[in-house]
């Protein structure tokens, strides 16, 4: 399974590291692994459940309470097997995402734009 750092997951959803952090606070079903170096990993469930937590805070206009009951009511309902085909390829596309796409460039990676670094 893949694993995502926090800086991946900001890219992804377009939202701050701590807004991450305080979404973990509050919706338990948020449970990144730690590596060996204590830094926070998450999965493609992870990443997808911050993905529908956002929508429905900032597109759907949901407290984080209501997204919260909301996600928990997804989980729990009917066609599970539509669902678990639906997640697993959101998890393939996570993965061609990240594979994909370019990491965003530093200014150790970025040249002085006459060739030399």
């Amino acid at each position: 399974m893949a694993s995502y750092t926090i800086a991946d997951a900001q890219r992804l959803l377009k939202v701050k590291a701590h807004v991450i952090r305080y979404w973990e606070q509050e919706v338990p079903l948020l449970q990144p692994e730690k590596d060996t170096n204590g830094r926070k990993l998450y999965s493609s469930r992870d990443l997808q459940i911050l993905l529908r937590l956002k929508y429905l805070l900032y597109e759907r206009r949901f407290t984080l309470e209501g997204a919260k009951e909301q996600i928990y009511c997804e989980l729990a309902g009917d066609h599970q097997d539509l669902r678990a085909s639906i997640s697993f390829l959101r998890s393939e596309l996570l993965d061609l995402y990240f594979t994909a796409a370019p990491a965003p460039q530093t200014s150790e990676t970025q040249g002085d734009g006459n060739g030399s670094l």
